[in-house]
């Protein structure tokens, strides 16, 4: 059963480090489904989680709005996907996303919204809203064991 989370993160550094967080609790085959405006931290949070999955400093996270999935390796490899210019859930198919949907990695997928019909309960849900120039409000809708999870790591603050 899924629980909400909704936190508040002060900083692109702090949105990093609840990142962090979530990619520490991630397991194979599991989904992010991130949703928000331009510029409110998709990309911030995910780099962030790929820190959690230990992806190496050396590959630089970044949005992959031109060329739609970035693979990192890790702990679990991590897709990276930015569907922005997509349409919806038929542009997806030309895609060949089962590849990297349904592998042993972890995929996260910014802008999300454009395919609700594809995503099931068992995905992890992320809506990140504007508060102000640096903060950000951040709702987490995900299976109950990784809220509590992630909600201790934040209390007890990244190490």
């Amino acid at each position: 059963m899924n629980e909400r989370l909704e936190l508040v993160c002060k900083s692109p550094d702090e949105t990093r480090c609840l990142g962090e967080a979530i990619g520490r609790a991630l397991t194979a085959g599991t989904i992010v489904a991130l949703n928000g405006d331009l510029g409110t931290g998709k990309t911030t949070l995910t780099q962030g989680i790929a820190r959690g999955l230990d992806v190496p400093e050396t590959f630089a996270v970044t949005s992959p709005t031109f060329t739609l999935v970035n693979e990192y390796p890790g702990r679990l490899t991590l897709y990276h996907v930015d569907l922005y210019r997509l349409g919806g859930a038929a542009d997806l198919e030309a895609l060949g996303y089962e590849e990297f949907f349904f592998a042993d990695g972890v995929t996260v997928v910014e802008w999300s919204e454009k395919i609700a019909e594809v995503l099931d309960e068992g995905c992890i849900f992320i809506d990140l809203r504007y508060i102000d120039a640096e903060r950000r409000s951040i709702g987490i809708r995900a299976p109950a064991s990784l809220v509590h999870g992630v909600d201790d790591i934040w209390k007890g603050g990244i190490k």
